[in-house]
């Protein structure tokens, strides 16, 4: 396995990303398009989630596809980013089929980043306007870090972000990771090396090497609000939702190898699973199975550039990583 070409979520044939941000606000939200509708899944392990439409990805429902999935900032307040993205997507024509009427379907999920230093004392909630902002910005190339969904994301120790990473397997299938760390644990020990070390491709997070292995962690410590780690995982082979869903899952051991510790009962950790279905499994056994494998090697890569990437703003809570360690 490789990483492809742009170490992106889009190195997914069909799929696009557009970031929206309000630095008043320090927040702002991640819109991942597909040119054509997709197969969708959705994988739920923190105890405290905050979602739109994810029943609606369950394998026994009778929508199949969406047409986007939307990562946001600001608690609930955030979920009204998918309705914007809905409403632009209607204007361009796309959605749901239902006697002549389009209904786009948008699932999202949110993350807690109401008291990172930001002015939340909206007149108006900004999330419809950052949610269409967003998908009007999707396209092939997307910065990561302070960034959408991950502007003012924070960990135990650091701040959070935005981060994005890919892998190109030995059969052609490409898989890709899109997440907004803002986790209650740690992505790195007590130096800067990230727990996600192991899985590293290069220096894509610094290539320091891992955590030393005598490390545990530290040990939790609660944050004010709430957390939550909210990402996607998409491919490009042909899967069916329930597939689909076993990928998602799959993917959360990516979590668990980056943040110590995840899926808290304060964290509303979730992994969306995409399949654009542009390649058939070669082998209908073996190959979900590499797909599990490599959506969670790149998730654990992913969340170490997101915070990696992190940049300081007036009023942060904690230091980026840059700032700490450099």
């Amino acid at each position: 396995m490789r990483p492809g070409e742009r170490n992106l979520i889009t190195d997914v044939p069909g799929l696009l990303v557009g970031n929206a941000s309000d630095a008043r606000v320090k927040s702002g939200t991640t819109v991942l398009l597909g040119e054509q509708p997709f197969t969708a899944a959705v994988h739920v392990m923190g105890g405290a989630p905050g979602t739109r439409e994810t029943d609606l990805l369950a394998p026994d429902k009778t929508v199949q596809q969406v047409d986007a999935l939307v990562l946001s900032g600001g608690s609930a307040f955030g979920l009204d980013a998918a309705s914007g993205v809905a409403d632009a997507l209607r204007a361009q024509g796309r959605g749901f089929d239902v006697g002549g009427q389009r209904v786009p379907i948008v699932p999202g999920a949110i993350l807690f980043d109401l008291l990172n230093g930001g002015d939340k004392d909206w007149p108006e909630n900004p999330y419809k306007r950052l949610g269409k902002a967003a998908l009007d910005a999707a396209g092939a190339e997307f910065a990561l870090g302070s960034e959408g969904a991950g502007t003012g994301a924070t960990t135990r120790s650091l701040k959070g972000g935005l981060g994005s990473a890919s892998l190109v397997l030995e059969c052609g299938i490409t898989v890709g990771a899109l997440v907004a760390v803002n986790a209650l644990g740690d992505v790195v020990g007590d130096g800067p090396e990230f727990w996600a070390g192991p899985w590293e491709f290069g220096a894509e997070f610094g290539g320091l090497g891992p955590v030393k292995a005598a490390d545990p962690g530290a040990e939790p410590r609660f944050k004010d609000g709430q957390a939550t780690t909210i990402a996607i995982v998409a491919t490009d082979a042909a899967l069916s939702q329930a597939e689909a869903q076993r990928v998602a899952t799959a993917a959360h051991d990516g979590m668990a190898r980056a943040i110590v510790p995840s899926h808290t009962p304060y964290d509303g950790d979730l992994v969306f699973a995409a399949a654009t279905g542009a390649i058939a499994l070669p082998d209908p056994i073996l190959t979900p199975m590499a797909l599990g494998h490599a959506a969670a090697t790149c998730l654990a890569r992913a969340i170490a550039r997101g915070v990696h990437a992190a940049r300081p703003a007036a009023g942060d809570p904690v230091p980026c990583w840059a700032e700490k360690f450099t």
